[in-house]
């Protein structure tokens, strides 16, 4: 099944462009017949899949995705607009750029020998391993040679493909699947109902995905790291050339540690006992309290399934909850913090609620308008956790450290400082225990992403 996306929202293309500093780039004479193509036509035309590591529509109905990104300011650079057609399977992909639908491929494609016989690829921009995943509690090998005791699924086309016939070669015995109409995440889906013992993914996938069938077991790596990259017909030399030149750039203006921040920053952490309480909460807490999160999140411009989710990480949705230190209630406020918010009583789920919101919209304001979303919220965030006075500190160290105090992806670098004397010691506010906002924001992040997903919103 094939469809088509040209939308190209404006806000996230000029975060593309002020990150990889491409707005000032001259472009280069366009030698290639393939470029010249792409120049004449105004767009590039890229195949991709809808899957959270490539290509998806976000919370706002605007295109997002590591893949969607990275395009957006290379095709900004040629000066063309990228339409993206959207294939089923990884399958799909490769036999739509050999039979020349589109002028690259950007979905998470692997770079092996086999291909490499076929088409042109661009530079490295990840490194991932492939990993076999079963469910907890079901069949799974304890060695590659059990790896024929069970039964196993995976994409067609693949490079999971590539490597099990080499393990075939060592063992053959070995048998497996191949399914041309589905993708790696509705196999990694049926090993979690059980319609299947195990599968093979890339690991930023089932990094993702783990989160949301907490279930799912990393069993055995399969391969050494691999790195993705875009896939070309092998024609295309001269835009080979372009991406090339452009990814030099990009790397040095930092766009491939921004892009690893949004997308894959909060997923590191894996908690399965966590997460499937989460799960069990959504379906059975959450529904008494939705109304409140949308009502509040409303009245102060929040997104509800952000606020749920920091309700979450603050108390596990128990509008009881206390600690040593004092704060208590839903949102886990201080006395003073509740009194100047007009909350009597914290232990009022839906006082707790409004409360936290105002408080947290209070704080976003407060910054400086040269912190631009989604950074904001999350140094906000990090400010509700910590204090603004601690979060001012930051700044001024991550100055002080030729770092960018409005980008989140750097800031978070800076925050665990605070608890060093050979920094504190000069701070306004002292020490802090500066590991721990990092944490909050990636665990409110992790917390929303699986919400999302779990409501399908």
């Amino acid at each position: 099944m094939t469809r088509h996306s040209t939308t190209l929202p404006s806000a996230c293309l000029a975060l593309v462009l002020a990150v990889a500093g491409l707005s000032g780039c001259e472009r280069a004479p366009h030698t290639s017949p393939e470029l010249a193509a792409i120049e004449q036509r105004g767009e590039l035309v890229v195949l991709t899949r809808n899957a959270p590591t490539t290509y998806y529509f976000d919370r706002d109905g605007e295109p997002a995705g590591f893949e969607y990104d990275l395009i957006s300011g290379f095709a900004a650079q040629l000066g063309v607009t990228p339409r993206f057609v959207i294939k089923d399977s990884i399958d799909e992909i490769v036999r739509a750029l050999a039979a020349g639908e589109g002028d690259l491929a950007a979905a998470g494609l692997t770079r092996t020998s086999r291909r490499q016989e076929q088409f042109l690829f661009g530079p490295a921009y990840m490194q991932v391993q492939q990993q076999l995943v079963c469910r907890r509690g079901g069949p799974a090998p304890a060695d590659l040679e059990g790896l024929s005791g069970v039964s196993l699924m995976v994409t067609a086309s693949s490079s999971y493909v590539e490597r099990l016939e080499e393990l075939r070669e060592q063992f053959p015995e070995l048998t497996w699947e191949e399914r041309a109409d589905l993708a790696t995440e509705q196999i990694l889906e049926k090993v979690w109902n059980r319609e299947v013992d195990c599968a093979v993914a890339d690991s930023n996938i089932v990094a993702i995905n783990r989160r949301y069938y907490p279930e799912l077991l990393v069993i055995m790596p399969l391969t050494e790291e691999e790195p993705l990259a875009w896939m070309l017909p092998p024609e295309s030399r001269g835009l080979a050339r372009a991406i090339e030149r452009w990814f030099v750039g990009m790397e040095d203006e930092g766009l491939l540690t921004v892009l690893n921040g949004r997308y894959y920053g909060h997923v590191e952490i894996f908690d399965y006992v966590d997460l499937a309480r989460y799960q069990r909460r959504i379906r059975s807490l959450l529904p008494r309290y939705r109304p409140h999160f949308e009502a509040a999140a409303e009245a102060h411009e929040l997104s509800w399934t952000l606020l749920a989710a920091q309700a979450y990480q603050e108390s596990h949705w128990n509008p009881s909850a206390r600690s040593p230190t004092g704060v208590r209630g839903m949102m886990m406020l201080t006395l003073r913090t509740a009194s100047d918010l007009g909350v009597d009583n914290r232990l009022d789920p839906v006082q707790s609620i409004h409360g936290g919101a105002r408080y947290l919209a209070d704080l976003r304001r407060r910054l400086p308008e040269s912190i631009q979303e989604p950074d904001r919220t999350w140094i906000a965030l990090a400010a509700y956790n910590i204090g603004m006075g601690h979060v001012f500190d930051a700044r001024g160290l991550a100055r002080d450290l030729g770092r960018d105090p409005d980008r989140w992806v750097e800031f978070r670098e800076v925050l665990p400082l605070l608890a060093q004397p050979q920094y504190h010691r000069n701070l306004r506010f002292g020490y802090a225990r500066g590991n721990e906002p990092v944490e909050y924001v990636r665990r409110i992040r992790n917390y929303e992403d699986i919400l999302v997903r779990s409501l399908g919103e």
